[in-house]
């Protein structure tokens, strides 16, 4: 069997009403045309799984490498997606237009689809355009009465928490919390391996299709929570060679690190890491078979699996990586 290696992975492209071409600042000409909301970066999702594009397993998916690796690919650690598969969903995402008004569903909700999990996520803040915001969680005082009031009677953005959003912001958005990009805004979304969606209002808008968009008002206020959102993140530029925390949770941590020259970084044999390189160029080299080196070029866009086998690797150059594994 093939040793494994840091596998580079091939984006997953997808069209959305509210897409641009914003993207292209990552992929260039790679980027497919139309209005492309969505780089699915790492997955392994009925909808999407990711394809790896590096070394002797190019070609190879990561049901198929799961299946034939085993813990050495993902490890052993908790949080697993239902049959096994790669717990992390990882995403690029352009907001050209706002997206719908929407909340997720948590573990267990009675109306998932079978084997999926609930979705609880976070957004990075790559850039956002003067006066660009979000929503995130209701209104101070908003109550279920007051939201359901609203939203029943076509007012539902004036219960709505808007927030002024700037790069480096970081939100960490549990199942159960209203959220929506708005317009201007490109941000790195890491989450649980879920495409569940309920959506509580699209603006009257058409969809791809020229079809009116679903709205999914019941299943939503049902799932709806009336706590206050966690507290905004505004990261600093982290120390070089050095993993700065962004958000620890029971389904992911997420950490922002800095390479000048020449950093040599440990991993965790009892899970998988994935490093998303948002800005930079550079390399990553790690200790093969037999003694001998491997290495590869890598740079903004460049999204690795990192085995739980590898015990460690070294990456080289200019280059700022957002890091995602299981806590």
């Amino acid at each position: 069997m093939v040793p494994l290696y840091p596998l580079r992975l091939q984006p997953i492209f997808k069209e959305r009403v509210w897409g641009g071409r914003a993207l292209e600042a990552f992929y260039g000409s790679g980027l497919p045309a139309g209005a492309i909301g969505e780089a699915w970066v790492l997955g392994e999702h009925a909808q999407g799984t990711s394809v790896v594009t590096n070394g002797p397993l190019a070609g190879s998916d990561l049901t198929a490498l799961r299946l034939a690796y085993g813990p050495a690919l993902l490890g052993s650690k908790s949080a697993p997606a239902p049959g096994g598969r790669c717990p992390l969903l990882i995403k690029l995402l352009d907001a050209r237009d706002d997206l719908s008004v929407q909340v997720h569903p948590a573990d267990g909700d009675p109306r998932l689809p079978p084997g999926e999990p609930g979705k609880t996520e976070m957004w990075y803040v790559l850039s956002a355009d003067p006066g660009a915001s979000i929503v995130y969680g209701l209104a101070e005082g908003v109550d279920a009465g007051a939201f359901t009031k609203a939203v029943r009677s076509g007012e539902t953005m004036r219960c709505l928490r808007k927030l002024r959003v700037q790069p480096g912001d970081v939100f960490y958005v549990p199942s159960g919390t209203i959220h929506a990009l708005g317009a201007g805004v490109v941000v790195a979304e890491v989450q649980q391996s879920s495409d569940t969606v309920y959506r509580v209002y699209d603006y009257d808008r058409l969809g791809l299709d020229g079809k009116p968009r679903d709205l999914h008002v019941e299943r939503a206020l049902e799932v709806t929570s009336y706590a206050a959102p966690p507290a905004v993140v505004r990261s600093e530029e982290p120390p070089l060679n050095r993993w700065q925390p962004l958000v620890c949770s029971p389904y992911f941590v997420v950490e922002l690190g800095r390479c000048e020259t020449a950093w040599e970084t440990a991993t965790d044999p009892g899970g998988f890491e994935a490093l998303l390189v948002v800005e930079g160029q550079g390399a990553i080299a790690w200790d093969g078979v037999e003694g001998k080196i491997g290495a590869e070029t890598i740079g903004k866009g460049d999204t690795l699996l990192i085995p739980a086998a590898l015990p460690a690797y070294r990456l080289t150059g200019a280059l700022t990586v957002l890091r995602s594994r299981l806590p």
